[in-house]
């Protein structure tokens, strides 16, 4: 699975402009909403808060990858967005968080929901890429580090 065949383009934020977890799933929410019709922001917001209050998806080093299931949701969607300042997001290691990486599956999603998972914290891993999409200082650049990251892989 390629991530750049369920980044919804439309739905990157460069710079995050809120200060709270909650705030980050309702801003990604809105923007993956507007971007995909289909997808209904709030219904979105709960499922992911839900997903936060069993574990926080901070996985640590700066990186969060919030993710849930939706009904009535007929593929796999992402989205991407960055807090250049960081933000507290309940993570591992206890530091801000500042990459965020939203994945949306099909209630019915298996094995692609954790091919996926396992792909964009693959990504991560990679210090390069971290710092790459740090010093992104347009969508495109952001778009671009992603596609190059993905072609590795």
């Amino acid at each position: 699975m390629k991530i750049m065949d369920i980044l919804v383009r439309d739905a990157l934020i460069l710079e995050l402009g809120v200060r709270d977890k909650r705030e980050v799933l309702v801003e990604m929410a809105g923007a993956l909403a507007k971007a995909e019709p289909h997808i209904d922001a709030e219904e979105l917001v709960e499922v992911l808060m839900d997903r936060e209050a069993l574990q926080s998806t901070g996985i640590g080093e700066g990186v969060a990858i919030p993710h849930g299931k939706m009904q009535r949701l007929d593929r796999i969607v992402a989205t991407f967005a960055r807090s250049t300042s960081g933000i507290d997001f309940d993570s591992i290691d206890g530091r801000p968080t500042h990459h965020f990486f939203m994945l949306v599956v099909p209630d019915r999603s298996g094995g692609e929901y954790l091919k996926a998972l396992a792909r964009i914290s693959r990504f991560f891993r990679e210090s390069s890429f971290k710092e790459s999409l740090a010093n992104a200082s347009s969508l495109e650049e952001m778009i671009r580090t992603i596609e190059e990251e993905d072609a590795k892989f």
